[in-house]
């Protein structure tokens, strides 16, 4: 079977398989796990993979690439007109941007370029709207972290590594701000508690009194992210 991505995984003590809502399949592996052995498993589980798209197909009929001409970013509470700008002899696609207006210009005809430029954009937009709101949840909840980095996780929303980095995804801006501050408060916690038990869930509930009904949201909200963005 083809048409599949294999994530290595330090904590996965087996070979298990993600089939995400728009048809994508994943492989998580442990380290140093042969590709043959990947080959065999998916080959194995051929069919429940089939059937599970097939499921996830009939329940959300597949969506036509677009690239946009309004990206709505509810989560920071802005909204973007995209122009786009052919420039004879471009070989790649630059962005320019201003309160309301994101201009694409070069060789707008390669729309894999095009988005290209559109995930630069998000992640710098990210960055700058993320950090000021981590640094006051910090400071109100008293957990520290040492950087945040902004990437396009296929995974998860956000991450806190055992160094002190929160990593959020740009596609939060794509929900709306409760769950944007959700995610950042869930991350922040993770500075005293490494994991999922009771007291970390007790020290998120101190500062989200509603993470049940927002953790949960969190697994449709992919609905929300864009086909163009190619993540969910």
């Amino acid at each position: 079977m083809s048409g599949f991505s294999v994530r290595e995984s330090g904590r996965a003590k087996r070979l298990s398989i993600k089939v995400f809502p728009r048809g994508r399949v994943e492989v998580v592996v442990p380290r140093r796990t042969r590709a043959a052995d990947v080959r065999e498993f998916v080959e194995a589980h051929s069919d429940w993979i089939r059937k599970a798209r097939q499921q996830f197909a009939e329940e959300h009929p597949p969506e036509p690439f677009v690239l946009p001409r309004i990206i709505r970013l509810d989560g920071i509470e802005r909204q973007f007109v995209v122009v786009y700008e052919p420039q004879s002899g471009a070989k790649t696609v630059r962005y320019r941007c201003n309160d309301h207006k994101l201009v694409l210009y070069g060789k707008i005809g390669d729309e894999g370029l095009c988005v290209v430029a559109l995930k630069r954009w998000l992640t710098r937009l990210a960055k700058r709207e993320y950090l000021p709101q981590l640094n006051s949840l910090s400071a109100l909840s008293g957990n520290n972290f040492k950087k945040m980095h902004v990437r396009g996780q296929r995974t998860c929303w956000g991450s806190h590594s055992s160094s002190g980095t929160i990593s959020l995804n740009y596609c939060l801006m794509f929900l709306d701000s409760a769950h944007l501050r959700y995610v950042m408060v869930h991350e922040l916690c993770h500075a005293r508690h490494m994991n999922h038990s009771q007291r970390f869930w007790r020290l998120v509930g101190q500062f989200e009194p509603n993470y049940k009904q927002l953790d949960k949201d969190l697994n449709t909200s992919w609905k929300k992210i864009p086909t163009w963005v190619g993540i969910y």
